[in-house]
């Protein structure tokens, strides 16, 4: 066998291996009991809680902005966003500053979580879709399901998690 159909056949070995089995890695976060994971690619840094500057006429669940090495953040706080009940801050509560958007158009924003767990590496073909709950539940931002260690962690679409404008608030 020649040399260039010998590199070419490895060359078609890889690519028909890296096609079936493609990693990501989540940072995976915990609110109340429930874990979710955000594509690490999305992460900008991990802070510790701190108090915001209050913007008026917004969702409660907006807490504010905090400035950010001269850039200006708004804040959510994802249990608020999910309509969680709400728990006082603690010296575990974080905030994780995402980069949403992409290509010309990119924002910076921070979401308040209880606690971060880890980094998880998924397959790519472990992840399943979300489930169908009907009209009434949204699970828009929801890009897939993964079993990781026998616990089940929710995968979030940060472009559509953070560009709703208002999810409906449940029936009284």
């Amino acid at each position: 066998m020649s040399q260039e159909n010998e590199t070419s056949a490895i060359d078609t070995a890889v690519s028909a291996n890296s096609e079936t089995s493609v990693t990501i890695q989540y940072l995976s976060f915990v609110l109340g009991k429930e874990e979710y994971g955000v594509d690490i690619l999305r992460v900008q840094e991990i802070r510790s809680w701190e108090p915001v500057s209050r913007v008026p006429n917004v969702p409660l669940y907006e807490k504010g902005v905090v400035n950010l090495r001269g850039a200006i953040v708004p804040i959510i706080d994802l249990r608020e966003r999910f309509c969680l009940s709400k728990v006082e801050y603690t010296p575990l509560t974080v905030v994780v500053v995402l980069q949403t958007g992409s290509g010309n158009h990119t924002r910076i924003m921070g979401v308040v979580v209880d606690s971060v767990s880890d980094v998880i590496s998924v397959d790519k073909s472990e992840i399943q879709g979300a489930p169908d709950f009907g009209t009434k539940v949204s699970n828009e931002f929801i890009n897939g399901l993964v079993s990781v260690n026998e616990r089940m962690v929710m995968l979030l679409d940060v472009d559509k998690l953070l560009t709703l404008e208002i999810m409906e608030q449940p029936e009284n």
